[in-house]
């Protein structure tokens, strides 16, 4: 069988396994100290998270704008977003939306981090991107859940989004 791999620092390891176990709804294959991965079926990926309290580490600076699933059928993504609100999982549904050249049915949610992630399908291609301007097929914060962070993997001030004591950021 083959799968893609991604490989994501994460700054705690036990917050995105909680997340990436509700995401995809599936434990981790294997769990070590600072260290997770996942085999998931459907889609086929091996998911691996590496603890790095820093953030999300070296490089990854404005290079990750949002990652996904594609499903094949609206059902598929309304199921998606049933379950991952009854997971406890903040969501953000958008129909008919034109992102990425395609006219798409989605929905979000952020992982610990604010890495956000979509459950989409496509329902058709469109010959623009259309908005946002800002390259970025993720909405604007205020549509999100959570807070997107404006440096993915930068850390939010206490005042940015939560209470101090909160784990939201």
């Amino acid at each position: 069988m083959s799968r893609v791999q991604l490989a994501l620092n994460v700054s705690n390891i036990d917050e995105a396994v909680v997340f990436y176990t509700k995401l995809f709804g599936v434990e981790p294959a294997k769990r070590r100290p600072g260290y997770a991965n996942f085999a998931i079926a459907d889609p086929p990926l091996k998911l691996v998270l590496i603890e790095d309290p820093n953030g999300r580490g070296t490089g990854t600076v404005h290079a990750l704008n949002h990652l996904g699933v594609e499903v094949e059928t609206q059902g598929e993504v309304e199921a998606a977003t049933i379950r991952l609100a009854a997971e406890g999982l903040a969501t953000a549904t958008e129909e008919a939306t034109t992102c990425c050249y395609a006219v798409q049915d989605k929905v979000w949610v952020n992982d610990p981090n604010g890495a956000p992630w979509e459950v989409y399908v496509v329902l058709a291609d469109a010959a623009q991107t259309a908005p946002p301007t800002d390259g970025s097929c993720v909405p604007d914060a205020p549509a999100m859940p959570l807070a997107v962070p404006t440096v993915l993997g930068a850390k939010p001030s206490a005042d940015a989004c939560c209470e101090p004591a909160s784990t939201c950021c």
